[in-house]
């Protein structure tokens, strides 16, 4: 049997997982993982099919045009896709942005592994190293206690609270946390 991984072109490898840009195979189960109401809780709707291919194509567009985006992941071990980590521009108006943000969202039987940090901190190194960035931002909702968990485990040091201006009409998730960590 041909490992699932051998015909997938990895960017970043850790040891346990393989970052890349995204295939038309991810389609389903990405939009298997965005309409989990648990993965979602932190964000303002589930994804239905065709908001799972636009984020995909807008993923693949920041990839073409930039080099990076948020990477769809997987297991080496298995091929299987769990969800993505990367590095993405953020210009929507606050006093932190413009900026480029890392973040990671997992379907849910990949949580409690260490994988977002442990991919996390590829793409710091590779933001770092490789495309000579001086700072990463990472924004989450103030009761998101995971995201930030993952901020603080890659070095990444609080700013501030915000009220996040695509969530402002929704008053349970619109006030955000912002972290940073610069290259030195």
């Amino acid at each position: 049997m041909i490992p699932l991984t051998k015909n997938k072109k990895y960017l970043l490898k850790t040891e346990r997982l393989g970052l890349r840009n995204w295939l038309p195979s991810d389609e389903a189960p990405f939009s298997e993982m965005s309409q989990d109401k648990e993965v979602m809780k932190y964000f303002p709707k589930l994804l239905n099919k065709e908001d799972s291919k636009n984020f995909i194509a807008r993923m693949q567009n920041n990839f073409e045009t930039y080099g990076f985006c948020y990477f769809a992941m997987d297991i080496l071990e298995s091929g299987e896709f769990i969800g993505f980590t990367g590095i993405l521009h953020q210009n929507y108006k606050s006093k932190f942005t413009p900026c480029v943000d890392i973040g990671w969202r997992l379907k849910k039987s990949a949580w409690g592994n260490g994988f977002a940090t442990e991919a996390a901190m590829a793409c710091l190194d590779f933001a770092f190293s490789e495309l000579e960035l001086n700072e990463i931002y990472s924004f989450a909702t103030i009761n998101n206690k995971g995201s930030e968990a993952v901020m603080k485990k890659i070095g990444m040091n609080y700013i501030d609270t915000f009220n996040h201006p695509s969530l402002i009409n929704n008053k349970d998730i619109k006030k955000c946390i912002v972290y940073k960590i610069n290259k030195t």
